[in-house]
């Protein structure tokens, strides 16, 4: 096989310039949509198959689901952040994968000065290249710590 040409080369490198961009703008407009309780937003990242791993709660299939699971989870807080940091993917084709770790912070009451309750873990994100633009297939998220406490008790593992 041989190597492919300067412009060729470029192009690729152009390509993948694009993908990382657009896979991190995907997770950038989802995640702040989810803070803001944009549900439409938010489940517009997800393919209509999409698969939500989430270490407490059982497997979650379709966007419905995945919607509905975590809008309960999360409604009993007045605030919340959902950080994402120390991302990196791999494209192979019209597919991705990704890792990196999230920092969930959240209040219950409104002005609340109380210590928050914010957990962390790692991220690891299948993707499929869609007619739309980039979308995720399948995430998986696991808490390896975790501060405060969950006044809801939506991640303690009985939500879902």
């Amino acid at each position: 096989m041989s190597e492919p040409s300067g412009r060729e080369a470029l192009a690729e490198r152009v390509r993948a310039l694009e993908d990382d961009r657009d896979l991190r703008a995907l997770l950038v407009r989802g995640w702040r949509a989810l803070d803001a309780g944009d549900w439409d937003t938010w489940i517009d990242c997800w393919t209509p198959d999409a698969v939500l791993e989430f270490g407490p709660w059982r497997e979650i299939r379709g966007r419905d689901a995945i919607r509905d699971t975590v809008r309960e989870a999360e409604s009993g807080y007045a605030t919340m952040q959902h950080h994402i940091l120390n991302v990196a993917f791999e494209v192979r084709g019209d597919r991705a994968s990704g890792i990196g770790y999230m920092w969930f912070v959240a209040v219950p009451e409104p002005g609340m000065r109380a210590t928050p309750y914010a957990m962390g873990g790692p991220y690891d994100w299948e993707f499929v290249r869609t007619a739309a633009g980039w979308r995720l297939a399948r995430q998986r998220l696991g808490v390896w710590w975790e501060t405060g406490e969950d006044p809801t008790g939506a991640f303690d593992g009985d939500a879902g």
